[in-house]
């Protein structure tokens, strides 16, 4: 397999982070790194320039079929099966503690592979992803069955909480780290074993955390790791010893898994996508709205399944609303993620950088205004740059109000009441999150409760942590992650039934 350049990888890359970057990049079996059984390999791309960083090995049916065995003899097998629920505890605290001590190679590795700003990579990416472990390290002595008084005479009667078996986790390239922790989290907490699979366009911090399982203990095949396209997770999918498939990624791929996970009777966990609403209300602190606004839909280049990317705001305040946003997102600095001034970065591949120009001509096409943006930027760098975009309209029909875009492209529309702004929020086919601005709590818990959404922001955007339940309504997706909810998703009751 060859190596990546150690001169071609940019200046500010550490030492840490380029000697990963620079060697052999294999799958993650039980104990060893292979190369892909059939030899097969894919570039992975640098965002900010569209070149090459490394080759990395693309998994096949043969290499599934080894990780799911590998996690299969880990679940059933010493030490894992039976390690005590202080040892798991022990092992997640140790891995939580080695992804602290490697932070900046960790958040350098997220911002080459993916173009996010390295400071945000940092913040959200890496410390997310460790405050996850760390909060799912303290579960596994608190999981516990109960004994039940039922009616039968002379007899007990008591329930086991037992893990799934072996998971399947797909994970998407916005937040590759986090999202890899936000599976991993719980599933180890239960006993579980893992075949994770990261995104094609961001395999990288995916094979660091995999490894570094490894470094402080965690026996083989707990956790495996194959990198590799759509192919290698519907293998994955497929293989009839996965017990339990987690998917985070586009609805229309999450509706295939979850028809198979239907057919095969396989547990599932799937976190799509959204077009989530948000609503300014005439009373509102206009400052922090516009400021939120913002960051709810250009945070992460507009890259989140949470994105507000539907603005919804008060007829009479509408022009003040649009002129401050307009002025913030023109004013944007966008570069490469690795650079200290970057605000924005690119989008992840020069596919979805399509997707988006589309998006925002299909918009412009069906009559919606351009305020600001509506461009590509940075065209000069080879990167996946698009300029933060901001829309006008009166229109919900309009293809840019209705579909996930996945971008830095944000759809405004006044309204004149609060019962037709709920009605119009809640018309689309997702319900993922919504959320209010207002200095009227009755009218911010009113509405809380009339939008159908899994997460309701009041007075804020996109608020995560490892003990709130995340996850929508409708097709935004099935089941919810973090929390008691996340870790049931990946824990069996059994009940025992002894005569006396």
């Amino acid at each position: 397999m060859t190596t990546a350049s150690v001169d071609a990888l940019p200046d500010a890359l550490g030492d840490a982070a380029r000697e990963f970057v620079a060697k052999p990049h294999g799958l993650l079996i039980g104990a060893e790194r292979p190369e892909a059984a059939d030899g097969g390999t894919f570039a992975t791309l640098d965002p900010s320039t569209g070149r090459e960083i490394a080759q990395v090995a693309h998994a096949g049916a043969e290499d599934v079929a080894r990780a799911v065995a590998a996690a299969r003899s880990a679940f059933t097998g010493a030490p894992w099966a039976s390690m005590p629920a202080a040892g798991r505890e022990r092992l997640m605290h140790a891995l939580a503690d080695a992804m602290e001590a490697r932070a900046e190679e960790l958040a350098q590795i997220e911002s080459l592979d993916n173009g996010k700003p390295v400071g945000l990579a940092q913040y959200v990416d890496v410390n997310g992803a460790t405050a996850h472990i760390r909060y799912f390290a303290g579960w596994p002595t608190k999981i516990e069955g109960g004994v039940l008084p039922v009616a039968a005479p002379n007899m007990h009667c008591y329930t086991r909480r037992e893990p799934v078996g072996v998971c399947a986790q797909i994970i998407p390239w916005n937040f590759p780290l986090l999202m890899a922790a936000w599976k991993l989290g719980p599933a180890l907490a239960a006993g579980c074993t893992v075949v994770l699979k990261p995104a094609e366009q961001t395999p990288l911090s995916a094979l660091r955390l995999g490894e570094l399982a490894l470094e402080v203990g965690f026996p083989p095949g707990v956790v495996n790791v194959l990198t590799g396209d759509g192919s290698t997770g519907g293998a994955l999918v497929d293989h009839p010893g996965v017990d339990k498939i987690a998917f985070t990624g586009s609805t229309a791929v999450g509706r295939e898994i979850g028809a198979k996970a239907g057919r095969a009777l396989k547990r599932v966990t799937l976190e799509l996508g959204g077009k989530s609403p948000n609503i300014i209300l005439p009373d509102a602190d206009i400052e922090a709205a516009v400021k939120g606004s913002f960051q709810a839909i250009y945070f992460n280049s507009g890259q989140a399944c949470n994105a507000g990317s539907r603005l919804f705001v008060p007829a009479e305040r509408f022009d003040e609303v649009m002129s401050g946003l307009a002025e913030a997102a023109s004013a944007a600095q966008l570069g490469p993620g690795l650079d200290a001034g970057t605000q924005l970065g690119p989008l992840v591949s020069a596919e979805q950088y399509e997707r988006v120009l589309g998006y925002i001509d299909s918009g412009r096409e069906e009559g919606a205004e351009v305020l600001t943006g509506g461009e590509a930027a940075l065209t000069d760098s080879g990167g996946y740059f698009v300029a933060p975009t901001l829309f006008a309209t009166t229109s919900d029909e309009l293809r840019i109000s209705r579909e996930e875009i996945f971008g830095p492209v944000l759809v405004a529309s006044p309204y004149d009441s609060l019962e037709e702004v709920a009605e119009r929020a809640n018309a689309g086919e997702y319900g993922l999150a919504a959320g209010v601005w207002t200095r009227d709590v009755s009218n911010a818990h009113r509405l809380a409760a009339m939008l159908h959404a899994g997460m309701v922001y009041i007075n804020t955007w996109g608020v995560v942590d490892p003990s709130a339940p995340f996850g929508g309504f409708k097709a935004s997706g099935i089941g919810r992650e973090h929390g008691h909810d996340g870790l049931d998703a990946y824990l069996e009751s059994k009940t025992v039934w002894t005569a006396l």
